[in-house]
């Protein structure tokens, strides 16, 4: 009866020595399974904010090399008005009709020059609307720059597609809202979508490579401005350059999140832009 005794004592022992060893150790999986997802979250976050450090400093280089060029084009101008000199000087041309040229010329200058600053300035404006109307969070993903005239507006791709997919993300409802609101108020600009991809082959139903990713997802932006938010479907191009305008090396993530990505250009009507600058001065003989 003893021996009977002690061996249910044990039998039980050691059952709920197993049943407590089963719960720690869905414990550990479950925390295991939150750890990952937390790693992978902030690796994530990690290499958005290295590409957001990597913009920025593509920014200041740029404005750089452009004060250098500006620097440049004004010793340029400076020696060709003392070749002209020289020339005038040489060629017996009279001086009043030197300066006339060169008046004509500035004056035409003068009016180029006009006409940039607007087109600089709506844009600065518009550049300007857009960012204060964008969170801080909404930052993180969206980038907003000005190059030569050309507004550039960056999304990444993280939020606005599933990983391999075009479909738009309900998350980045609010972000194009504000974009839309923007393109719809500048209605003398015509709005270009245009989706770029890291080189990482891609093989899936009616994806038969990056071009056909990339063109998909300017699609889907196009089709969401418009059959979403109203845009006029007559100022939006969509167009996809696959994995063939990369912004930094395919060959560390953080390269390869700053490649994937939409951009949505907005730039000035042609016609209209030629119209301000009109004809170029005729030259005098």
């Amino acid at each position: 009866m003893k021996k009977n005794l002690l061996f249910i004592t044990l039998a039980a022992a050691m059952l709920m020595s197993s049943c407590a060893s089963k719960k720690e150790l869905l414990s550990c999986r479950e925390q295991n399974t939150t750890l990952t997802n937390n790693l992978q979250t902030t690796r994530e976050d990690l290499a958005g904010k290295n590409a957001r450090i990597a913009s920025l400093e593509e920014q200041v280089e740029q404005q750089r090399r452009a004060l250098a060029a500006a620097q440049e084009s004004y010793n340029n101008l400076q020696q060709t008005l003392n070749q002209s000199l020289a020339n005038a000087s040489q060629n017996n041309i009279s001086i009043e009709k030197l300066v006339d040229q060169i008046n004509e010329s500035n004056q035409y200058i003068r009016h180029l020059v006009e006409v940039k600053s607007k087109s600089d300035s709506l844009n600065m404006v518009l550049t300007n609307n857009l960012t204060r109307s964008l969170s801080r969070e909404e930052l993180r993903e969206v980038d907003v720059q000005v190059l030569k005239g050309v507004v550039y507006i960056s999304l990444a791709d993280n939020m606005l597609f599933q990983s391999g997919g075009y479909d738009i993300n309900p998350r980045a409802a609010e972000t194009l809202s504000k974009i839309a609101k923007i393109i719809i108020d500048y209605s003398d600009y015509d709005v270009l979508i245009e989706g770029n991809t890291d080189d990482v082959p891609i093989s899936r139903q009616n994806i038969r490579n990056n071009w056909d990713l990339s063109c998909l997802r300017a699609s889907s932006v196009v089709q969401e401005l418009q059959n979403t938010y109203g845009v006029d479907p007559k100022r939006l191009t969509a167009g996809g350059r696959g994995e063939y305008n990369p912004l930094q090396p395919n060959d560390t993530e953080v390269g390869r999140q700053r490649n994937r990505r939409t951009q949505i250009i907005i730039t000035p009507k042609l016609d209209e832009f030629m119209e301000l600058i009109g004809e170029a001065p005729a030259t005098q003989e």
